[in-house]
């Protein structure tokens, strides 16, 4: 199963990817130069559908709960001053992705959306400390029941040209649903209220949907 944000790019690839292919066959003698370009645009055509992969995830709300909105690593866990929304201090939780992972963006919890903001900016690669400030990237914040106001922030990396948001100020979402989609490389940052408890680790793989970002202590 494909987002439907690769639509368009995927019948592209395809169409491009069998001209050549036809173009090769009848116009190059050579038949290694031949089976070289060939393969090379085969393998690109593999590269695109996999990055707009959608694998199917079931749906199990848990408001106890904060699961990771994107598949990626963790990168950063460590108390900092929001400046953006809350303006004071919160724990934040990043997942970089990188070209190979899934890049559809799901609600972390549910509840209703009390902000949601667009940011042109840099593309600074996604791991880096400025990136969030600086970088192309959405800002969403969520009211959830039991952990009160959540923010999320979708950040564009170096190669990351578009990010897409769904989500719009008074929206009730549901957890596990689709929120977004960043195309080709990008960074999450989820913050959280202090004192909460936090699941995962530096460097621990984290899976959209499924892994426990957070509980509620």
């Amino acid at each position: 199963m494909f987002h439907k944000e690769g639509g368009k790019i995927i019948l592209i690839s395809t169409t491009v990817t069998v001209a050549i292919l036809l173009l090769a066959d009848n116009f190059i003698e050579n038949f290694w130069l031949q089976k070289a370009v060939e393969i090379a645009t085969l393998l690109f055509l593999i590269i695109i559908l996999q990055f707009f992969r959608n694998p199917k995830r079931d749906l199990v709300v848990n408001n106890n709960v904060i699961i990771a909105p994107v598949d990626g690593k963790v990168v950063v866990i460590e108390e900092v001053f929001e400046s953006e929304y809350f303006k004071d201090k919160r724990l934040q939780v990043s997942i970089f992705m990188s070209p190979i992972n899934v890049h559809v963006t799901r609600f972390a919890a549910s509840g209703r959306i009390n902000f949601s903001k667009y940011h042109p900016g840099k593309f600074l690669v996604a791991w880096h400390p400025k990136a969030s400030e600086e970088n192309e990237r959405t800002t969403v914040v969520i009211e959830t029941k039991n952990f009160g106001e959540i923010l999320y922030r979708q950040i564009a990396g170096a190669l990351a040209r578009r990010i897409v948001n769904y989500a719009e100020e008074g929206m009730q979402v549901v957890q596990g649903e689709d929120a977004g989609f960043i195309k080709f490389g990008s960074r999450v940052d989820i913050f959280l209220p202090l004192g909460t408890e936090i699941n995962v680790k530096l460097n621990q793989k984290a899976i959209g949907n499924q892994t426990i970002i957070a509980t509620k202590s």
